[in-house]
């Protein structure tokens, strides 16, 4: 037998660390969580990609009563990007999510106090936008901490990309 390690570089960081654009990416995936439609699970969550255009795409996740027709902020970003600009590549993502202030100990300010991380349908599909056009960088926002990969597959170290 043999044993494999698999290790992904994740910096911790503090909003005030991050680069103008990032701070603004993180801005704007905050935002988009307040244009979630979130009735079932009242986690709203919202995306930001910064499109190679300079463009930045915001998203956030749409539940259904008809269970799981609904789409994560993540995919909901990417794929309009995808489709408003064909063949622009992303470059960042920023992800934050947010609850109604006073419903959770783990979210402050409505923000969740550790990073929220993509599920792995986003998880995924993002990979697919990555494997065409390069590394997405990926911020993970927090209201206690921030975390930055350097791509998706950081997320996904043994990913399906045989396709």
């Amino acid at each position: 037998m043999k044993t494999l390690e698999i290790k992904s570089l994740i910096g911790e960081y503090s909003f005030s660390e991050l680069s103008e654009i990032e701070q603004r990416l993180v801005d704007h995936a905050k935002s988009a969580t307040q244009r979630a439609y979130a009735p079932f699970s009242k986690y709203q969550v919202g995306a930001a990609l910064l499109l190679d255009n300079g463009r930045i795409v915001e998203g956030s996740n749409q539940e259904n009563a008809a269970y799981p027709s609904g789409l994560c902020a993540e995919r909901t970003a990417a794929f309009y990007a995808s489709s408003a600009n064909p063949g622009v590549a992303f470059r960042k993502i920023a992800i934050a999510a947010w609850i109604k202030p006073g419903e959770n100990e783990n979210f402050e300010d409505g923000f969740q106090r550790n990073p929220v991380s993509p599920c792995g349908g986003c998880r995924q599909a993002l990979l697919e936008y990555e494997h065409l056009y390069g590394d997405i960088e990926v911020i993970l926002y927090g209201g206690d901490k921030i975390y930055k990969l350097p791509s998706i597959k950081s997320l996904l170290p043994l990913a399906f990309t045989e396709f």
